[in-house]
Protein backbone atom coordinates (compact mmCIF):
# COMPACT_ATOMS: atom_id res chain seq x y z
CA UNK A 1 0.00 0.00 0.00
CA UNK A 2 1.20 3.45 -0.75
CA UNK A 3 1.82 5.44 2.65
CA UNK A 4 0.86 9.42 1.67
CA UNK A 5 3.31 11.44 1.77
CA UNK A 6 1.06 14.60 2.95
CA UNK A 7 -1.40 13.17 4.67
CA UNK A 8 -4.29 15.50 6.21
CA UNK A 9 -3.97 16.26 10.18
CA UNK A 10 -7.04 17.85 12.24
CA UNK A 11 -7.25 20.26 14.51
CA UNK A 12 -8.76 22.60 16.70
CA UNK A 13 -7.46 25.91 17.47
CA UNK A 14 -9.07 28.47 19.94
CA UNK A 15 -9.13 32.02 18.04
CA UNK A 16 -10.35 35.38 19.59
CA UNK A 17 -12.83 32.76 22.17
CA UNK A 18 -14.00 30.88 19.57
CA UNK A 19 -12.88 27.16 19.41
CA UNK A 20 -12.05 26.90 15.34
CA UNK A 21 -11.83 23.38 13.63
CA UNK A 22 -9.18 22.57 10.45
CA UNK A 23 -8.10 20.64 8.62
CA UNK A 24 -4.43 20.92 7.50
CA UNK A 25 -2.12 19.33 4.75
CA UNK A 26 1.25 19.98 3.16
CA UNK A 27 4.39 20.40 3.67
CA UNK A 28 4.58 23.94 6.06
CA UNK A 29 7.45 25.63 4.22
CA UNK A 30 5.92 25.03 0.45
CA UNK A 31 3.36 27.88 -0.88
CA UNK A 32 0.23 28.25 0.74
CA UNK A 33 -3.06 27.77 -0.03
CA UNK A 34 -5.88 29.03 2.38
CA UNK A 35 -9.34 26.84 1.44
CA UNK A 36 -12.37 29.28 2.55
CA UNK A 37 -15.86 27.13 2.69
CA UNK A 38 -19.31 28.23 1.89
CA UNK A 39 -22.87 27.98 2.85
CA UNK A 40 -23.82 25.20 4.52
CA UNK A 41 -21.37 22.85 4.29
CA UNK A 42 -17.55 23.08 6.05
CA UNK A 43 -13.90 22.35 5.23
CA UNK A 44 -15.12 18.59 4.42
CA UNK A 45 -16.18 19.83 1.36
CA UNK A 46 -12.67 20.21 0.33
CA UNK A 47 -11.86 16.05 0.99
CA UNK A 48 -11.24 15.48 -2.65
CA UNK A 49 -9.62 18.56 -3.28
CA UNK A 50 -6.64 18.77 -0.59
CA UNK A 51 -5.08 15.52 -1.31
CA UNK A 52 -4.55 17.21 -5.37
CA UNK A 53 -2.66 20.12 -3.79
CA UNK A 54 -0.45 18.31 -1.18
CA UNK A 55 2.46 17.25 -2.47
CA UNK A 56 3.14 20.69 -3.73
CA UNK A 57 1.44 23.13 -1.58
CA UNK A 58 0.93 23.77 2.63
CA UNK A 59 -3.10 23.64 2.49
CA UNK A 60 -4.93 24.81 5.61
CA UNK A 61 -9.31 24.73 5.56
CA UNK A 62 -10.78 26.04 8.50
CA UNK A 63 -14.48 25.53 9.42
CA UNK A 64 -16.57 28.95 9.60
CA UNK A 65 -17.77 29.50 13.34
CA UNK A 66 -20.86 27.99 13.61
CA UNK A 67 -20.22 25.49 10.48
CA UNK A 68 -19.07 22.36 10.49
CA UNK A 69 -17.15 21.00 13.60
CA UNK A 70 -16.41 24.52 14.53
CA UNK A 71 -18.11 26.11 17.41
CA UNK A 72 -21.28 27.26 17.13
CA UNK A 73 -20.98 30.84 19.92
CA UNK A 74 -24.09 31.96 21.57
CA UNK A 75 -25.62 34.81 20.19
CA UNK A 76 -25.22 36.75 23.22
CA UNK A 77 -21.65 38.23 22.54
CA UNK A 78 -20.74 37.12 19.39
CA UNK A 79 -22.34 38.81 15.67
CA UNK A 80 -23.64 36.60 12.95
CA UNK A 81 -21.92 38.62 10.15
CA UNK A 82 -19.64 38.24 7.60
CA UNK A 83 -17.39 41.20 9.00
CA UNK A 84 -16.90 39.19 12.22
CA UNK A 85 -16.55 35.34 10.44
CA UNK A 86 -13.90 37.28 8.84
CA UNK A 87 -12.46 38.82 11.58
CA UNK A 88 -12.44 35.02 13.23
CA UNK A 89 -10.54 33.83 10.01
CA UNK A 90 -8.28 36.65 9.64
CA UNK A 91 -6.99 36.26 13.41
CA UNK A 92 -6.67 32.47 12.57
CA UNK A 93 -4.51 33.62 9.50
CA UNK A 94 -2.53 35.39 12.18
CA UNK A 95 -2.06 33.31 15.24
CA UNK A 96 -1.01 30.31 12.93
CA UNK A 97 1.73 32.76 10.85
CA UNK A 98 0.82 32.72 7.53
CA UNK A 99 2.89 35.49 6.05
CA UNK A 100 1.81 34.83 1.94
CA UNK A 101 -1.02 32.64 0.62
CA UNK A 102 -3.21 32.02 -1.90
CA UNK A 103 -7.18 32.13 -0.84
CA UNK A 104 -9.70 29.73 -2.14
CA UNK A 105 -12.87 31.70 -2.26
CA UNK A 106 -16.43 29.81 -2.71
CA UNK A 107 -19.50 30.88 -1.92
CA UNK A 108 -19.41 32.05 1.69
CA UNK A 109 -15.97 32.05 1.17
CA UNK A 110 -16.32 34.71 -0.68
CA UNK A 111 -17.05 37.85 1.07
CA UNK A 112 -14.91 36.06 4.22
CA UNK A 113 -12.17 35.46 2.13
CA UNK A 114 -11.93 38.56 0.21
CA UNK A 115 -12.43 41.08 3.60
CA UNK A 116 -9.42 39.08 4.65
CA UNK A 117 -7.68 39.81 1.53
CA UNK A 118 -8.74 43.74 2.63
CA UNK A 119 -6.88 42.94 5.75
CA UNK A 120 -3.57 41.85 4.76
CA UNK A 121 -3.67 42.63 1.03
CA UNK A 122 0.38 42.24 0.91
CA UNK A 123 -0.58 38.78 2.22
CA UNK A 124 -2.41 37.74 -0.48
CA UNK A 125 -0.40 35.29 -3.36
CA UNK A 126 -3.46 34.44 -5.36
CA UNK A 127 -7.42 34.42 -5.49
CA UNK A 128 -8.82 31.03 -7.10
CA UNK A 129 -12.62 31.48 -7.17
CA UNK A 130 -14.70 28.52 -7.55
CA UNK A 131 -18.08 30.17 -7.94
CA UNK A 132 -17.44 32.69 -5.40
CA UNK A 133 -19.21 35.99 -6.51
CA UNK A 134 -18.17 39.58 -6.23
CA UNK A 135 -20.52 40.96 -8.80
CA UNK A 136 -24.25 41.73 -8.86
CA UNK A 137 -24.76 39.77 -12.14
CA UNK A 138 -23.50 36.82 -10.76
CA UNK A 139 -26.97 36.72 -9.12
CA UNK A 140 -29.73 34.60 -10.25
CA UNK A 141 -33.18 34.77 -10.07
CA UNK A 142 -33.18 32.19 -6.97
CA UNK A 143 -32.16 35.05 -4.61
CA UNK A 144 -35.39 36.87 -4.74
CA UNK A 145 -36.40 35.67 -1.44
CA UNK A 146 -33.17 36.72 0.32
CA UNK A 147 -33.37 39.93 -1.48
CA UNK A 148 -37.22 40.85 -0.02
CA UNK A 149 -35.71 40.04 3.12
CA UNK A 150 -32.84 42.23 2.79
CA UNK A 151 -34.85 45.37 1.90
CA UNK A 152 -37.95 43.97 4.56
CA UNK A 153 -36.22 42.15 7.05
CA UNK A 154 -40.08 40.93 8.54
CA UNK A 155 -40.62 37.72 10.71
CA UNK A 156 -42.15 36.86 7.53
CA UNK A 157 -39.30 37.11 5.10
CA UNK A 158 -37.06 35.40 7.19
CA UNK A 159 -39.25 32.61 7.68
CA UNK A 160 -39.46 32.67 3.67
CA UNK A 161 -35.78 32.12 3.40
CA UNK A 162 -35.90 29.15 5.78
CA UNK A 163 -36.49 27.18 3.21
CA UNK A 164 -32.87 27.30 2.17
CA UNK A 165 -32.01 25.23 4.75
CA UNK A 166 -34.38 22.29 3.84
CA UNK A 167 -33.33 18.99 3.15
CA UNK A 168 -34.83 19.22 -0.47
CA UNK A 169 -33.04 22.67 -1.08
CA UNK A 170 -29.85 21.50 -0.19
CA UNK A 171 -29.49 18.33 -1.70
CA UNK A 172 -31.41 19.10 -4.86
CA UNK A 173 -30.36 22.39 -5.43
CA UNK A 174 -27.59 22.90 -3.67
CA UNK A 175 -25.61 19.68 -4.67
CA UNK A 176 -27.44 17.88 -7.88
CA UNK A 177 -28.92 20.76 -9.58
CA UNK A 178 -26.99 20.70 -13.18
CA UNK A 179 -24.64 17.56 -12.57
CA UNK A 180 -25.33 13.29 -12.56
CA UNK A 181 -26.15 12.96 -9.78
CA UNK A 182 -24.45 9.52 -9.44
CA UNK A 183 -21.16 11.40 -9.82
CA UNK A 184 -22.12 12.94 -6.04
CA UNK A 185 -21.58 11.44 -2.90
CA UNK A 186 -24.75 11.61 -0.51
CA UNK A 187 -22.31 12.08 2.23
CA UNK A 188 -21.66 15.68 1.61
CA UNK A 189 -25.09 16.84 1.82
CA UNK A 190 -26.59 14.14 4.83
CA UNK A 191 -23.13 15.81 6.75
CA UNK A 192 -24.39 19.31 6.02
CA UNK A 193 -28.30 18.49 6.88
CA UNK A 194 -26.88 16.81 10.67
CA UNK A 195 -24.86 20.21 10.96
CA UNK A 196 -28.13 22.05 10.43
CA UNK A 197 -29.59 20.25 13.09
CA UNK A 198 -27.58 21.51 15.96
CA UNK A 199 -29.64 23.45 18.20
CA UNK A 200 -29.49 27.24 17.40
CA UNK A 201 -27.47 26.29 13.55
CA UNK A 202 -31.09 27.77 11.93
CA UNK A 203 -31.04 31.06 13.67
CA UNK A 204 -27.44 31.90 12.89
CA UNK A 205 -27.93 31.04 9.24
CA UNK A 206 -30.72 33.15 8.96
CA UNK A 207 -28.79 35.67 10.82
CA UNK A 208 -26.13 35.35 7.67
CA UNK A 209 -28.85 35.35 5.27
CA UNK A 210 -29.97 38.96 6.08
CA UNK A 211 -26.45 40.08 6.93
CA UNK A 212 -25.27 38.60 2.91
CA UNK A 213 -26.64 42.56 2.22
CA UNK A 214 -23.32 43.50 3.82
CA UNK A 215 -21.12 41.47 1.10
CA UNK A 216 -23.74 43.49 -1.99
CA UNK A 217 -22.25 46.80 -0.76
CA UNK A 218 -18.73 45.96 -0.07
CA UNK A 219 -18.66 44.48 -4.25
CA UNK A 220 -17.09 47.86 -5.32
CA UNK A 221 -14.28 47.84 -2.13
CA UNK A 222 -13.68 44.08 -3.48
CA UNK A 223 -13.14 45.42 -7.10
CA UNK A 224 -11.18 47.70 -6.46
CA UNK A 225 -8.94 45.28 -4.58
CA UNK A 226 -8.64 43.91 -7.77
CA UNK A 227 -8.52 46.45 -9.94
CA UNK A 228 -5.40 48.34 -7.65
CA UNK A 229 -3.72 44.92 -6.56
CA UNK A 230 -4.54 43.01 -9.68
CA UNK A 231 -3.74 39.32 -7.50
CA UNK A 232 -3.39 36.52 -9.88
CA UNK A 233 -6.69 35.11 -10.21
CA UNK A 234 -8.30 31.98 -11.76
CA UNK A 235 -11.91 31.76 -11.72
CA UNK A 236 -13.13 27.99 -11.69
CA UNK A 237 -16.68 27.88 -12.15
CA UNK A 238 -19.73 25.21 -12.22
CA UNK A 239 -21.72 26.84 -15.20
CA UNK A 240 -24.86 25.43 -14.43
CA UNK A 241 -24.96 26.78 -10.85
CA UNK A 242 -28.62 27.56 -10.03
CA UNK A 243 -27.36 30.47 -7.39
CA UNK A 244 -23.87 32.11 -8.95
CA UNK A 245 -24.25 32.54 -12.85
CA UNK A 246 -21.12 32.29 -15.73
CA UNK A 247 -21.46 36.22 -15.76
CA UNK A 248 -20.20 36.27 -12.13
CA UNK A 249 -16.86 34.15 -13.36
CA UNK A 250 -16.37 36.72 -16.56
CA UNK A 251 -16.96 39.89 -14.61
CA UNK A 252 -13.71 39.31 -12.59
CA UNK A 253 -12.17 39.95 -16.22
CA UNK A 254 -13.41 43.52 -15.74
CA UNK A 255 -11.36 44.46 -13.37
CA UNK A 256 -8.27 42.26 -13.22
CA UNK A 257 -8.18 41.45 -17.20
CA UNK A 258 -5.24 39.03 -16.67
CA UNK A 259 -7.91 36.51 -14.88
CA UNK A 260 -7.98 32.81 -15.88
CA UNK A 261 -11.54 31.44 -16.35
CA UNK A 262 -12.94 27.82 -16.80
CA UNK A 263 -16.06 26.63 -16.83
CA UNK A 264 -16.97 23.05 -15.49
CA UNK A 265 -20.09 21.01 -16.76
CA UNK A 266 -21.40 20.94 -13.08
CA UNK A 267 -23.32 22.75 -10.33
CA UNK A 268 -22.68 24.49 -7.49
CA UNK A 269 -20.84 22.37 -5.37
CA UNK A 270 -18.09 21.79 -8.31
CA UNK A 271 -15.46 19.91 -6.49
CA UNK A 272 -17.75 16.99 -5.80
CA UNK A 273 -17.24 15.97 -9.44
CA UNK A 274 -14.41 18.08 -10.30
CA UNK A 275 -12.22 17.95 -7.88
CA UNK A 276 -9.31 16.09 -10.09
CA UNK A 277 -9.55 18.77 -12.97
CA UNK A 278 -9.83 21.66 -10.44
CA UNK A 279 -6.81 20.33 -8.60
CA UNK A 280 -4.69 20.33 -11.89
CA UNK A 281 -5.86 23.92 -12.82
CA UNK A 282 -4.37 25.13 -9.52
CA UNK A 283 -1.01 23.37 -9.25
CA UNK A 284 -0.91 24.60 -12.83
CA UNK A 285 -1.57 28.21 -12.36
CA UNK A 286 -0.02 28.63 -9.02
CA UNK A 287 3.21 27.31 -10.60
CA UNK A 288 2.97 29.91 -13.29
CA UNK A 289 4.63 32.83 -14.18
CA UNK A 290 1.69 34.37 -13.90
CA UNK A 291 1.20 33.55 -10.66
CA UNK A 292 4.49 33.98 -9.61
CA UNK A 293 5.16 37.53 -11.17
CA UNK A 294 2.17 39.34 -8.69
CA UNK A 295 2.27 42.89 -8.96
CA UNK A 296 4.38 44.65 -5.88
CA UNK A 297 2.43 46.33 -3.06
CA UNK A 298 2.09 49.79 -3.39
CA UNK A 299 1.34 51.39 0.13
CA UNK A 300 0.20 54.21 -1.28
CA UNK A 301 -2.45 51.83 -2.88
CA UNK A 302 -3.27 50.66 0.18
CA UNK A 303 -3.85 54.03 2.17
CA UNK A 304 -5.99 55.15 -0.81
CA UNK A 305 -8.14 51.79 -0.62
CA UNK A 306 -8.44 52.02 3.07
CA UNK A 307 -7.06 49.06 3.97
Amino acid sequence: MKIKKHPVTFHTKQVSGVKLFYREAGDPTAPAILLLHGFPTSGHMFRNLIPELANDFHVIAPDLPGFGLSEIPKHKGFKYTFDYLAKIIGDFVKQIGLKKFAIYIFDYGAPTGLRVALRFPDRISAIITQNGNAYIEGFSDAWEPWKNYWKNPTHKNREACRDALSFKVIRDIQYLHGTDPKYVSPDGYMLDLAYLARPGADEMQLDLILDYRSNVTLYPKFQEFFREFQPPTLAVWGKNDPFFLPAGARAYKRDNPKTKIIFYDTGHFALETHAVEIGREIRSFLKSGAARNKRPINRRLLARAGV
